[in-house]
């Protein structure tokens, strides 16, 4: 049976491929400026921005945007000195035919594994040697050789990994492991617990639009978290959602992508042939308790497409999504707007 699905459309008035998705946070209102204090950085590849309303402990703050650098170091797949780079390149120490990882990184390999599973595979972090294939930011605007992305699937299935405690291995040498989809998620989750260790009650990490809040605001009423309008400046926003101590993630066509010869090729690529997924989802959008969640959650259900997506998530406890079809009309889960308040902007 069909999942009932609450609509609401919005006229973005674009092409859905000029369709963006971003979440920020809105400031206004009675949190006053006076009682914030924000550093900002360039890390994971994104700008990110921490702000902490109930502390004025610069070290604090300072601690806090670090442990970017210390993550980035384990998960990047792109720098030679990180623990994942080293594993995907058969460099990392062994111990009789095992890997030996970090504490982080097989916690958030696990996770990885865990949401692979959930989402049949549609979601599948061993995807790094398809994804290694493609280029999203050079310019170069070049789609990969059809032989190469068929000898590359290959060497893809999460099944295929084995997962002990600390150690790893593969099942089919030259395998890797792509952590981008849920690695900034796993991090703002380690800031958070950094900073309410420090006893902080009121902030809000933005990794690069992985919005999580600590808390609410000092006023007591919930952080304004918006929608922003397609290529609009940060200030435009279409709706706007209520979020305590929780977090807000999206995923979606608008993050990364070329277009070559008159079609579209995104960032969310299909495990099973190599290439960007084709259904008719701009974005989606997760709200949860945890970051890690959100972050798996959006690709793994843009990679479903909205029927099933919907479905995921309708089963999952204290977990909300909003689903963006090409035509700019939003999808709500079951039980959305009872759980989070939601305001349309003029």
């Amino acid at each position: 049976m069909k999942t009932m699905m609450n609509k609401k459309r919005i006229c973005i008035g674009l092409f859905f491929m000029c369709v963006l998705v971003a979440f920020v946070v809105l400031y206004a209102g009675r949190q006053k400026l006076g009682d914030a204090m924000t550093i900002n950085g360039f890390k994971l590849n994104t700008a990110v921005k921490i702000t902490v309303y109930d502390s004025q402990d610069e070290t604090v703050l300072k601690k806090a945007l670090a442990l970017c650098d210390k993550y980035e170091k384990i998960f990047s797949r792109t720098r030679e000195d990180s623990e994942l780079y080293q594993l995907n390149a058969g460099t990392l120490p062994q111990k009789d035919g095992w890997y030996v990882l970090s504490d982080e990184c097989a916690e958030l390999i696990e996770e990885g594994l865990y949401y692979s599973e959930l989402s049949g595979g549609s979601f599948d972090i061993t995807i790094e040697p398809l994804s290694s294939l493609w280029d999203f930011t050079s310019g170069g605007n070049v789609v990969p050789d059809p032989q190469e992305l068929a000898e590359a699937q290959k060497l893809v299935g999460y099944e295929k990994v084995e997962l002990q405690g600390n150690k790893i291995r593969f099942k089919q040498q030259g395998m890797g492991l792509e952590l981008g989809a849920i690695a900034k998620g796993y991090i703002a989750d380690k800031i958070k617990e950094f900073l309410i260790s420090e006893g902080v009650e009121s902030a809000i990490i933005d990794l690069g639009g992985n919005i999580l809040c600590i808390g609410d605001r000092i006023d007591g009423e919930s952080f304004r978290v918006g929608i922003q309008k397609p290529f609009a400046s940060r200030s435009e926003t279409v709706a706007a959602t209520g979020i305590s101590n929780q977090s807000v993630v999206s995923s979606g066509i608008y993050e990364r992508y070329f277009e070559k010869d008159g079609k579209l090729y995104h960032h969310i690529l299909n495990p099973k042939d190599g290439y960007p997924y084709e259904n008719d989802l701009v974005a989606v959008t997760i709200i949860s308790n945890r970051s890690v969640d959100g972050d798996a959650l959006s690709t793994a259900c843009f990679a479903l497409g909205m029927e099933k997506g919907m479905e995921l998530i309708n089963r999952l406890p204290d977990t909300h999504a909003v689903f963006i079809t090409e035509d700019g009309e939003l999808h709500f889960t079951k039980k959305f707007e009872k759980a989070v308040s939601l305001t349309y902007m003029e």
